[in-house]
């Protein structure tokens, strides 16, 4: 069965008109150094029977080390993707008035990973070792594959 995750893609708007999404880097040794499809929305696996907008919530305030400012209003369903993994990816965004809360003391939690890969060490890593607002172009080069149709989602809500 594959695994599903719920994440929040937090959105601002600056003074210019357009929109800015709040994205993380994902930790560990295999991601340092690499850029392009090593950043993901703020999400995490559901816990058994755990709703999975709550599920969302729960793990963006995880990955940032943050409380998560509250929201204006509903926050936005944009949908499901699959990546080549074969997990399920349910996302919301969620507005954050400019220019939303100060990232400079967001720290995630961490995660247990083997490395080098198969030599039976562990390593304790941060799950998002950094976080930054990106443009939505930039955005969708950065973002791992087949979550870069979560911004196309947001854009055309956003837009609305």
């Amino acid at each position: 069965m594959a695994v599903t995750s719920a994440g929040l893609l937090p959105f601002r708007r600056p003074a210019d008109g357009g929109i800015e999404v709040l994205l993380g880097h994902m930790g560990g040794p295999y991601w340092a150094g690499k850029d392009a499809h090593a950043w993901t929305v703020l999400k995490g696996e559901l816990d058994d029977g755990e709703d999975p907008h709550d599920a969302a919530l729960r793990e963006a305030g995880e990955e940032l080390g943050l409380d998560l400012p509250p929201s204006d209003g509903p926050d936005l369903d944009l949908g499901e993707v699959r990546q080549r993994s074969g997990k399920r990816v349910l996302a919301w965004a969620r507005e954050w008035t400019y220019p939303g809360p100060d990232l400079g003391a967001a720290r995630s939690n961490t995660v247990e990973i083997e490395w080098p890969p198969r030599s039976g060490r562990t390593i304790a890593v941060p799950e998002i070792d950094r976080v930054a607002w990106w443009r939505p172009d930039d955005a969708r080069r950065l973002l791992v594959t087949a979550q870069a149709a979560f911004v196309d989602r947001l854009e055309a809500l956003a837009a609305r």
